[in-house]
């Protein structure tokens, strides 16, 4: 099949991407910059150069593809509804990424009870209202003969198999850690974030295409951890006896944005990926998050 990818030099978008190539489809791949395209072409993907906000370009690219993967940007309303309005009749298989910091509590790295599967209701933080309004909307418009499946991955870790390697939350700590000779977390680190391998997170995408129903929404989870015990395997990977310091939200706000350490650093994010398992048939894995670390997989 013809699939375009939006984020195909991304961390999710290139690994989906490379899992696709794998399985012997066309990859068509919206990058940025001619660096971009280079890298897309040597991965077997062809490039597209456009924005995210280049609605007309992403409209044709939709029409001329079987499936679309929405792998750029969870909070970019206009470009979603760009390729949904484009495809609108045409019964195409569209697939959204979401993140389950929707669920998320801004809770300051302290702990919270709360889990959260696809039949359990919430409200969500003021940080990820758009969010879940976006959400709403992919899910409502089966309604114009369009195939919509949200997949909404928790913390994502392990190596990526396209243009970028990297995630986001382990490396961010890595780099707090490297940077003061130790991980740091916020507050007491005791709140939990579900996370799923990379390598399982693409084999839900192309279960997704085979097997999910339209109007379908599945998180991506296969276990939690603290954030402390996060910081904990990374201080024993750098050999650093003492246990991990703390931040206010205000000295991680320093490091990763305020966005970034309210609603994700310092949140918890609880879910578990149900209806994934029941429905496709999803089975999971890949090492853990705490073994990966272990194992020096972030140690470059």
């Amino acid at each position: 099949m013809k699939i375009f990818i939006t984020g195909a030099t991304g961390y999710i978008g290139g690994s989906v991407a490379a899992g696709l190539i794998s399985a012997g489809h066309e990859v068509l791949g919206l990058v940025r910059s001619e660096a971009r395209a280079k890298e897309a072409q040597a991965r077997g993907i062809i490039p597209l150069m456009g924005m995210l906000d280049d609605a007309d370009i992403l409209g044709q690219a939709a029409r001329k593809a079987d499936v679309v993967i929405n792998a750029a940007n969870s909070d970019h309303r206009e470009s979603a509804l760009a390729m949904l309005a484009a495809i609108e009749g045409s019964n195409k298989l569209f697939i959204h990424t979401s993140g389950s910091s929707i669920v998320g509590t801004q809770a300051g790295g302290e702990p919270v009870e709360n889990v959260f599967d696809e039949d359990t209701s919430f409200s969500p933080s003021p940080g990820r209202v758009d969010r879940v309004r976006i959400n709403e909307y992919i899910l409502a418009v089966t309604e114009k003969d369009i195939h919509t499946v949200i997949l909404c991955p928790s913390l994502i870790y392990g190596i990526g198999r396209g243009v970028s390697l990297d995630s986001m939350q382990v490396p961010w700590l890595i780099n707090v850690a490297r940077k003061y000779g130790g991980a740091k977390h916020i507050g007491s680190g005791e709140n939990r974030w579900s996370n799923v391998h990379i390598d399982d997170l693409v084999d839900l995408y192309l279960l997704a295409m085979d097997k999910a129903p339209p109007g379908s929404f599945y998180f991506a989870e296969n276990g939690e951890n603290s954030m402390r015990e996060v910081c904990g395997a990374i201080n024993r990977t750098m050999a650093v006896a003492e246990d991990p310091g703390m931040m206010t939200i205000e000295e991680a706000s320093e490091e990763w944005g305020e966005g970034a350490a309210i609603n994700t650093m310092g949140s918890n994010s609880r879910v578990r990926g149900k209806r994934a398992r029941e429905e496709l048939g999803w089975s999971p894995s890949a090492p853990s998050l705490i073994e990966e670390i272990e194992r020096g997989c972030y140690a470059s």
